[in-house]
């Protein structure tokens, strides 16, 4: 057969066709139609046409039509459904209790109206917000349904204005260049020849770089839009899911011929059509069956490990109440058992018998209830809320976490967790884009076994200076191309001709500002950024005996390589076959510089001067002419031989192939072989340009009367940045990846001129395979070519055998290997990432039985991605290596000395990535994550029992060296005690790699594994998929109830990132997908270390020191009527105005609490950068233990009797009222808890000042005025003027003043003693900066001193005569310049605190702020703690 794949299409038509014919010969093809699916489990889709009117109104009813509503309630059923959603809150429900309790009348406390204002207040507030922003839901989906699409009426046979909501399954949809999608439809018909749609996926996952869509196969042939009326098709599909990177069917022709659909055929709601001026399509999924809406799911609520122990203090101070109400009950029965026959106690009832002493009792247990409910403090979570926003805003404004390259800052995603940052005790990282830079640079290969380094290369990069960011951006704005042409030209274009020499390599830095300044004069307008694009990943400097090899490759070379079998022959054929893996075998787009996401469509007549169609009509005649005589394409006599259908096939291919002969590269290298400016010559030697072509004398005859204008510059696209590297990398030897269609892909190669490989199938990369291949025909050869890259650990295993092999080339394939084996591993500890590059020539015969298992897979709709892989994993057998690439991935800015920090502050860290063991314990040596003197641990076994068995050994072995370096240590310290002598701790690291991963997760081993891990310092999981990383963090979070957080940049890191307690997502260059399913987004991981040594210590202690606030002044208010029942004879009575009551907890002290909450800082940043070991007092939660939880109760008791019995004994006697009586009460309360605010402040602002000096302001405004207003007549009492009095009466002050002093007297002595005799680590911290900062400034005026007085300049006499030039800096040590009894200062020993007689910081900067101390202050610091 001329062409096995038509062949094989033509065969497996056939077959389905008989079947079809089989099927309606005995019954119907409806019936057989119905018979072929399962009833359920998909989706017919059938156009709204007249043929198909009754079977669409039948189908049409079971979908739902493109209405969308997001909104959660109607104007009917706003307020009943609001209401119940929030009386789904316990804090509502008990607040409803009390108003129910309230308005029985043998039980009443307060007025009704009183009980009713809290939870009126609260349910409005929360009502009118829940209103507000369902009405902008609602406003924004009527603005989308109201959006008008053309959609075909079948009315009016033509497409038709109309809006989104009115749109259905089965409806044709044609869209224009920049316009939105409004529904999931099957792509049909592009305005692109190719057939080729590009979308823009960022509204769905956040990626910018387009994404392309084919149109199905047998619509992308077609010249004209595709006729609605004419389709006469079904579509089954899966049904509705929210699966992005799936999609499911065929399309069922009339004649039962079905043809495969997938993803690459689906546009999804939401994304924008770019760069096609149009498209037609069917809707398949309308509405909410949509993707995108299918994926709007609500957001995961996650509970903060604070939130669930203040649910459990709360209990606890439920248990208080009930034990308070129910000593109020026993208490009143009593009283009323004693006094029962006088009826001034005991008021009889109207039919004048009294109520029982243990029937009141039992009334005013639920009596108590009701004036004791502020101890459990409901407000407690609304003001917890509120700090939370407040730190929330702080993290989000802090200028540190701003990153001015990628003008990005922190973004906060979870606004209820930020508490938790500062309790993280395992930190799971990504390696790729998160530890690195993700910006690849080619660094080394290996190519049929022998090695090339490519020094040049490695010294450019050694010399390569990060720009400033100004320059690093408008860098990044440049195509690949010209920023080449930029490095290596500078001012001098001799650069790109001549060797690169050392010269050449040091003035990389300069030539590139020169450049830019070129390109801004000249009025180059700059694209926007494209990932991947950056000057250190474009630039390759080509191995100069590589490239003399790639020289000598010509198109007869070639020929000769391909048929002969000597070692010289071999190794071009490999060279060649390397390079174009390179260039083809990726899904890179390539387009225009100056407009990006523009496809590179390479026409001969775009590119030449023609002047008249003469010169086209000639011009054709002569490509045609070469073309038939040396075109990889079946002859004009094979062509003749097969069907019409068939020939026109051809000829469109032959079309398409037509714009990119052989003669465009070849013709202007000839017609301009200096040409600077093009992309190909920026980094190739003179010698490559003359090419020698087997067309001979048709090719020059053709080239001398024709003059090409350069070639456009390009800017390539690529979906990861491995991609990129190794597309710039062939770019670098000539190999030059020019277009890319569905159909074909176009490669400019160096001695061989433009080649275009017809494209037959991609096997895109996934995670189990762990490798992509693409299969396409060789334009030389006419040969079926497979080429395949992916990961060695699974491409080793994929090559062919010896045996298999002929015998002159097995002991040549089996060295090559091994040599390669040698080169991934070398790559490896390097630290490189490693790709095997291999291929696999297939004959027809094999092809096209490949292809008929490969079509039962694409048109297949349940198990079709089994089916997908088997057939892939088929194909991907037998293969011959061609070599292998070493890229480096470069650590972030600040990595190692974050991850050092956060080992310090009791962290530890875990690196879980999918690269090979080598690779990935070499980037955990340069991140410090592993140090040379730690003992690492390889967990290696085939089988779980051995697996086991090994981790038994491994432990074993760890606490024999621990157990050693124990004794050691105690032996050493008891001759010395100075730190430097002492013996360090027996560290050990682990690593374990994917297929160990598999037997430790099991259940019987999850327990030694976790056992094993603790006693590690670091874990360094390698070659682990995405779901073994997620069930990592999850065992660590379950097992060791560890608080966990999980950090990655890409698709693959989203389960972890989702499964941690605290996700953060890295802005990378792979997407927006990590970032938008994480909690918090950075865009470094340094920054992740200020996230969690400052905003994470900051915000716990800030939410726990206000939560213990709360529980004491609620605790204490109430306790003041608690104790005025034992004078009351516990009837429920207060001493206080009801008003006054409610509002002292709602309004006088609500404010300063929060305040409190959002803005204390008990120690600065620059302590906690530079001591990360105070993290640990959060980490262990030694802000909010137990204990320290019942003593802020106790102390709240003992202030509550100093505020009740102080003013009792005062105006015990007298003839006062009992609001007379309550006022001083309450004023002091009030004076109490503020003070008390204050004591427990440890940085107070002028905010602060403000806000306390406001509330007891407001007290007192609104007490003198609710007392010169409110005159009730009451029977008991009245506040009528009793605030008025008061403040005449000097007694009033002395209570207030003297009950205050009394009650915070013991917590201010304690604060005392406790920041003198025992101070915590922040205070030693603060203590120590601060006494660094003071001896530094005393030298300086010491030395300045000395300078005036004797006019003598100290030098260092320790130092050698070569250096001793200038002044000493203020960082030498004191004992070295100064002699000691001039010391302006003695040796300062407070307390234990500090031990060391040179006390001095060793850095300052130019402010005067310490920015560090002397490794003797710290290791004294560690200590301590």
């Amino acid at each position: 057969m001329a062409d096995p794949i038509r062949w094989a299409r033509y065969r497996w038509q056939r077959l389905i066709s008989t079947e079809g014919r089989e099927c309606s010969s005995n019954n119907s093809s409806s019936k057989c139609y119905q018979s072929s699916r399962t009833t359920g489990k998909h989706r017919i889709v059938i156009p709204c046409l007249g043929h198909f009117k009754e079977e669409y109104e039948k189908v049409s009813k079971l979908y739902m039509n493109n209405k969308i509503r997001t909104t959660r309630y109607t104007l009917l059923n706003f307020l009943p459904r609001n209401l119940f959603e929030q009386f789904h809150r316990v804090a509502n429900l008990y607040f409803l209790f009390l108003v129910v309790l309230n308005w029985v009348p043998v039980v009443e406390a307060f007025q009704k109206e009183i009980t009713m204002l809290p939870l009126i207040g609260v349910l409005t507030i929360i009502a009118v917000k829940d209103g507000l922003e369902d009405y902008s839901r609602y406003k924004m989906d009527k603005q989308i349904n109201n959006l008008v699409t053309k959609v075909y009426s079948r009315k009016e046979k033509k497409y038709i204005d109309e809006c989104w909501k009115n749109i259905n399954v089965g409806d044709f949809v044609r869209l224009s260049r920049n316009e939105i999608i409004p529904a999931d439809m099957v792509l049909l018909y592009s305005s692109d020849l190719d057939g080729i749609c590009y979308i823009e996926t960022a509204g769905l996952d956040g990626e910018t770089n387009l994404k392309q869509r084919q149109v199905v196969r047998g619509y992308s042939e077609q010249v004209s839009e595709i006729d609605p009326e004419e389709f006469s098709s079904r579509i089954e599909c899966e049904n509705p899911n929210n699966d992005l990177s799936h999609f499911r069917g065929f399309v069922q022709h009339s004649n039962m011929d079905r043809v495969g659909l997938s993803k690459e055929n689906l546009l999804l709601r939401g994304c924008t059509v770019r760069n096609t001026e149009a498209v037609v399509g069917i809707v398949v999924y309308a509405g909410h069956e949509t993707k995108a809406m299918l994926n709007n799911s609500a957001p995961h609520y996650k509970r903060s490990k604070l939130e669930r122990k203040v649910n459990t203090d709360i209990l606890w101070c439920v248990l208080l109440l009930l034990l308070m109400c129910l000593t109020g009950a026993i208490g009143h029965a009593i009283w009323l058992s004693r006094y029962s026959e006088i009826p001034f106690f005991n008021i009889p009832k109207p039919d004048g018998k009294s109520s029982h002493p243990v029937l009141a009792g039992f009334y005013m247990f639920w009596t108590m209830i009701i004036l004791l409910q502020v101890l459990i403090p409901i407000s407690l979570y609304v003001s917890i809320e509120i700090v939370k926003l407040g730190q929330i805003y702080l993290i989000q404004n802090d200028i540190d976490f701003y990153h001015e390259k990628t003008d990005s800052t922190i973004q906060c995603r979870a606004l209820n967790i930020a508490e938790d940052l500062g309790q993280i005790q395992y930190i799971f990282s990504d390696k790729t884009g998160t530890l690195t830079e993700n910006k690849m640079v080619f660094r080394r290969c290996s190519i049929a076994g022998q090695e090339y380094r490519h020094e040049e290369n490695a010294k450019r990069l050694e010399s390569y200076q990060e720009m400033d960011s100004d320059d690093e951006d408008s860098a990044d704005c440049q195509c690949g191309s010209s920023i080449c042409t930029s490095k290596y030209q500078g001012h001098n274009c001799r650069t790109v001709c001549e060797p690169l020499n050392r010269k050449s390599l040091n003035q990389l830095s300069g030539s590139y500002s020169a450049f830019k300044r070129q390109d801004e004069a000249g009025g180059i307008p700059h694209s926007r950024h494209m990932a991947f694009s950056s000057p250190i990943e474009t630039d390759v400097v080509p191995d100069t005996k590589l490239l003399e090899k790639f020289s000598q490759i010509s198109f007869h070379s070639y020929h000769q390589s391909e048929e002969a079998s000597s070692k010289l022959s071999l190794e071009t054929m490999y060279i060649t076959d390397f390079f174009l893996a390179l260039a083809i075998c990726n899904t890179v787009v390539v387009s225009g510089p100056n407009q990006p996401h523009q496809k590179m469509r390479l026409s001969s007549l775009g590119r030449m001067p023609i002047k008249s169609l003469e010169e086209i009509r000639q011009m054709f005649q002569r490509f045609s002419v070469w073309r038939l005589s040396s075109s990889p394409l079946p002859s004009v006599k094979e062509s003749s031989s097969e069907s019409p259908n068939s020939f026109v096939r051809k000829l469109s291919i032959f079309r398409m192939k037509l714009a990119s002969p052989t003669l465009d590269g070849a013709a202007q290298r000839v017609s301009e072989p200096h040409n600077t400016d093009s992309p190909e010559n920026s980094q190739v030697p003179q010698e490559l340009h003359p090419v020698n072509v087997a067309a001979g004398g048709e090719l020059n005859s053709a080239v001398s009367s024709i003059e090409l204008s350069p070639l456009p510059k390009l800017c390539y696209e690529a979906e990861s940045p491995d991609e990129a590297a190794l597309v710039h990398a062939a770019r670098a030897y000539k190999c030059v990846l020019q277009s890319r269609t569905p159909d074909q892909v176009t490669v400019d190669f160096a001695g061989l001129g433009s080649l275009t490989f017809q494209l037959l199938h991609i096997l895109p990369f996934d995670s189990l395979r762990k490798r992509m291949s693409v299969v396409v025909r060789h334009p030389v050869s006419n040969k079926v070519v497979v080429y395949t890259k992916g990961a060695d650990s699974v491409m080793m295993d994929l090559l062919r055998t010896a045996s298999k092999v002929h015998t002159n080339n097995s002991e040549i394939e089996e060295k090559i290997k091994e040599r390669t084996q040698q080169h991934l591993d070398d790559y490896a500890r390097k630290g490189l990432r490693t790709l095997c590059i291999a291929k696999k020539v297939m004959s027809d015969a094999e092809y096209a039985e490949w292809l008929n298992h490969h079509f039962l897979a694409e048109t297949s709709i349940d198990s079709r991605e089994d089916l997908l892989l088997e057939s892939a994993m088929r194909l991907e057998t037998e293969l011959t290596l061609l070599g292998a690439t070493g890229i480096e991935d470069r650590l972030q800015k600040g990595v190692p000395d974050t991850i050092q920090a956060l080992r310090k502050a009791g962290i530890k860290i875990w690196m879980l990535t999918g690269d090979k063991r080598e690779t990935a314990v070499n980037i955990a040596y340069a991140c410090k994550l592993l140090e040379p003197e730690d003992k690492i641990f390889a967990l290696k076994s085939r089988s779980r029992d051995a697996c086991a068995l090994v981790m038994s050994k491994i432990l074993e072995e760890i606490q024999k060296n621990a157990s050693v370096k124990k004794i050691n240590s105690e032996k050493l310290g008891n001759v010395s005690a100075s730190p430097s002598t002492q013996a360090q701790g027996f560290n050990a690291g682990l690593v374990i790699d994917g297929r160990n991963l598999e037997h430790v997760l099991h259940d019987s081993l999850q327990n030694i594994f976790l056992e094993l891990t603790e006693k590690c310092r670091a874990v360094v999981c390698c070659q682990a998929t995405p779901l073994q990383k997620s069930v990592l963090v999850k065992l660590v979070r379950s097992k060791l109830k560890a608080m966990t957080l999980a950090v990655g940049d890409g698709a693959n890191d989203v389960s972890m990132i989702q499964v941690a307690d605290t996700g953060v997502g890295i802005a990378g260059q792979e997407g927006m997908q990590a970032v938008m399913a994480s909690d918090f987004a950075i865009s470094q991981f340094r920054h992740l270390r200020k996230l969690l040594l400052v905003h994470g210590h900051w915000c716990y202690t800030r939410l726990t020191n206000m939560v213990l606030y709360y529980f004491y002044k609620n605790v204490a208010y109430v306790n003041l009527l608690f104790w005025y029942q034992f004078f009351c004879g516990f009837s429920g009575t207060s001493m206080t105005d009801y008003w006054i009551l409610i509002l002292f907890n709602l309004l006088f002290t609500s404010v300063p609490p929060i305040i409190y909450g959002v803005l204390d800082k008990d120690v600065s940043a620059e302590i906690l950068m530079e001591f990360p070991q105070l993290y640990k007092m959060s980490q262990k939660s030694l802000a909010y233990l137990p204990s320290t939880f019942w003593i802020t109760l106790l102390d709240a008791f003992y202030q509550s009797l100093v505020c009740f019995f102080v003013p009792y004994f005062t105006y015990c006697g007298s003839d006062i009222d009992i609001f007379s009586f309550g006022n001083p009460i309450n004023t002091a309360a009030l004076f109490i808890m503020l003070f008390h605010l204050l004591i427990e402040c440890k940085s107070v602002t002028w905010i602060h000042t403000v806000v306390i000096i406001g509330s007891i302001l407001f007290y007192f405004m609104f007490t003198l005025a609710f007392g010169a207003t409110c005159k009730t007549h009451s029977l008991r009492s009245d506040f009528y003027w009793i605030m008025e009095k008061h403040m005449t009466d000097p007694v009033f002050y002395l209570v207030c003043l003297l009950t205050t002093c009394i009650a915070l007297l013991p917590r201010y002595l304690i604060r005392v003693l406790q920041g003198t005799l025992f101070p915590s680590p922040v205070l030693r911290a603060k203590y120590l900066v601060r006494l660094a900062s003071e001896q530094k400034k005393a030298i300086r005026r010491w030395k300045d001193e000395c300078n005036v007085n004797d006019g003598v300049q100290l030098q260092p006499t320790s130092l050698p005569s070569s250096s001793a030039a200038g002044a000493v800096s203020d960082e030498e040590s004191t004992d070295s310049v100064f002699p000691a009894s001039k010391t302006p200062f003695q040796t300062c020993s407070r307390d234990g605190l500090v031990k060391n007689t040179s006390f001095l910081p060793d850095i300052q900067d130019e402010s005067g702020s310490t920015s560090g101390l002397n490794s003797q202050e710290k290791r004294e610091f560690i200590e301590v703690n």
